[in-house]
């Protein structure tokens, strides 16, 4: 298959990545290529090897995959097209014959540990961990005898000739992580009326209520913010930017108003796109930020500057 039929995602095979991706109806059409991790993921739509990359942004009980975060914020720019949302249960995988008792290693990868740490101060409390770079790369290094167990998803224990010797483990109810699609940049998709959209902002100065000004712009247009993060830039101490989710598209007046107000304010502003929301929740629109309420401001400074006001509007 060509580059353009191809799509990457965070291996190696076996991974919660690789389910999400799955889910998506153009995956069954595709060619999909496990990386090693997220920046590889990405570098291969940078390099044109594929035509998109799905990884973890976010986790509802750790918060934003850093490695993600990070990569959408540096280099050369992508944009994201599409998001899924997965409902996330462990197995405890181990190899054949493995009982609960033998297990005195564990792993998985860094953001499995917080939605699994009660578990295993209750179960396994003098079992140690060790990160991995995927859950499917610890259930590999399990089948390898350099773990005892690994937390993953259960799908994975056949494809490593291992067995979930214990299974459904998440220690919050409904922990769900989100998944992004991401390619070169490109024309937005057109607004579905329950979009998202993703930027990064770089301050032009660092003083007293400088993110204050930037969370007004979002306020005074009627835009609600989804997520925010703070993230170091790599320049020194005290450097960040801002990893910001926000509700609607950049074609709707409020949205589009907000981020020309950012982009005058910042040293930099990254659109990294806007796109449907997976759980297809139209936003609520405050009074006087609509598409319509913009477009009558806009007339009506016009015919201020045109000398063309009625009576009533003076």
């Amino acid at each position: 298959m060509t580059a353009a039929s191809r799509y990457a995602y965070l291996g190696p095979e076996g991974t919660f990545t690789e389910a999400a991706l799955r889910s998506l109806p153009e995956a069954a059409t595709r060619e999909l290529v496990p990386m090693i991790s997220v920046p590889a993921a990405l570098d291969a739509v940078r390099s044109g090897s594929a035509a998109g990359a799905l990884v973890p942004i976010e986790n509802s009980v750790e918060g934003g995959v850093s490695a993600t975060v990070d990569e959408l914020a540096s280099g050369e720019p992508l944009m994201i097209y599409r998001e899924v949302l997965l409902p996330i249960a462990f197995a405890l995988l181990v190899r054949p014959g493995t009982k609960i008792d033998d297990v005195k290693t564990v792993t998985g990868h860094p953001v499995a540990q917080p939605q699994v740490r009660g578990w295993l101060e209750r179960f396994l409390p003098e079992a140690q961990w060790e990160s991995a770079a995927s859950n499917a790369d610890g259930a590999r290094l399990v089948q390898e005898g350099r773990y005892d167990a690994a937390f993953a998803g259960e799908f994975a224990a056949p494809i490593y000739g291992l067995e979930p010797l214990v299974t459904d483990i998440h220690d919050a109810q409904n922990a769900t992580t989100r998944f992004v699609l991401t390619g070169r940049p490109a024309r937005p998709a057109a607004p579905t009326g329950a979009d998202k959209t993703s930027v990064v902002l770089w301050l032009r100065l660092d003083h007293p209520g400088a993110l204050l000004e930037l969370l007004q712009e979002f306020a005074t247009c009627g835009v609600n913010l989804m997520r925010i993060e703070s993230r170091p830039t790599g320049k020194g101490l005290g450097q960040y930017c801002f990893s910001v989710d926000c509700e609607g598209h950049i074609a709707d007046r409020r949205v589009g108003e907000a981020l020309m107000g950012l982009k005058r304010l910042c040293a930099d502003v990254r659109f990294l796109g806007s796109y449907p929301r997976a759980d297809q929740v139209a936003p609520t629109v405050r009074t006087g930020t609509a598409d319509e309420d913009f477009l009558t401001a806009a007339d009506w400074l016009t015919r201020c500057l045109d000398g063309r006001l009625g009576p009533s509007e003076r």
